[in-house]
């Protein structure tokens, strides 16, 4: 089908962008799923700064590629987060922390993500990719026992913060593909519907579908993708692997990525558990014609050698679909 295939810049926020188009361009990609942190698209200066997004495209241009998405899921951690803390001051932007006040925070989290809406409209891209956080990812245990109105109040909190922001995605034409994520308000199938609900299923929410968070979940990619088809906004590929071997545990035992004792780890493409070829079969059912994006995250696994060939290993699924049935033949 010759899907466009970006690589999402986050991981690579410690180099330049001028650098990361060099690479991105020499590994094969086609363009960029460029990340508001480090120098690679800067939000308050594509807001203010005349001429800043179209200097953006032309970077772009300069090595042949383009972008079809932003991502601002570290600013939008902080818009629901509670508690805020010393996690969030080490990701958030300096002017998004402030004082450290936690609704402080999460109020200038907020503004900031109006203004990636507009950013996003600046540079001509219609699709913002990111996290919304989460008032009540703490009480996913369960224990102390949890009232239900705990929870509710905690869709109520994320419809209350997240409707305005919404709203300037409304504005400026511009959609908000939210990753389906542990510490989210939406981090697995049925938190996804309840958190559809609470925004009334409005189109300016929808999800970025990103399978590594779905397989140490046991939960299936591809039926979820089927069921939430309309909702897909961005395809981001990153892969997992579990190692339940009855030792280490699937949450993770707070103990570093890339540790033996993990129940599970990310890995570069084609390394995990991810059925890929069920994947790219169901984004061809369900019409998906949006970019494939790879986040690559592999703590055993150098990434200038990691990102090319997990390029490689997904292109390979990415064949035309049939032009007829292959029965036709059969037929008068």
């Amino acid at each position: 089908m010759a899907r466009n295939f970006t690589l999402f810049t986050g991981q690579w926020a410690d180099l330049p962008l001028e650098e990361v188009c060099r690479l991105a361009r020499d590994f094969g990609y086609d363009g960029l799923e460029l990340a508001c942190w480090g120098d690679h698209f800067e939000v308050d200066r594509a807001v203010s700064e005349p001429g800043y997004a179209e200097g953006r495209r032309a970077l772009l241009n300069k090595y042949g590629l383009e972008c079809w998405a932003i991502s601002n899921h570290l600013n939008g951690q902080a818009v629901c987060d509670n508690p805020i803390d010393e996690r969030h001051r080490a990701i958030v932007a300096p002017r998004v922390w402030g004082d450290g006040d936690p609704e402080g925070v999460r109020q200038r989290a907020a503004t900031e993500m109006k203004d990636t809406a507009r950013a996003a409209a600046a540079l001509g891209v219609r699709t913002v990719v990111g996290f919304t956080g989460s008032s009540i990812w703490h009480l996913v245990a369960m224990f102390p026992p949890t009232p239900a109105a705990m929870v509710e109040r905690g869709y109520e909190d994320f419809a209350e913060r997240w409707n305005p922001i919404l709203d300037v995605f409304d504005a400026e034409g511009v959609r908000f593909a939210h990753e389906v994520h542990p510490s989210e308000i939406a981090y697995d199938y049925w938190t996804t519907q309840r958190a559809l609900e609470a925004v009334s299923h409005r189109p300016a929410f929808g999800l970025n579908f990103d399978p590594s968070h779905f397989v140490w979940q046991d939960l299936d990619p591809a039926g979820f993708l089927y069921d939430y088809r309309s909702r897909i906004y961005h395809v981001d590929c990153k892969e997992s692997r579990t190692r339940l071997d009855g030792r280490n545990g699937r949450l993770g035992s707070h103990l570093p990525w890339g540790d033996p004792r993990r129940g599970w780890d990310f890995v570069s493409a084609g390394h995990g558990d991810v059925q890929w070829e069920d994947v790219f079969r169901m984004l061809h059912s369900i019409s998906y014609d949006g970019p494939i994006s790879v986040e690559w995250e592999d703590a055993g696994m150098d990434r200038l050698s990691g990102a090319p060939e997990a390029l490689r290993r997904l292109r390979a699924f990415d064949y035309d679909p049939p032009s007829a049935a292959f029965d036709a033949a059969f037929g008068n």
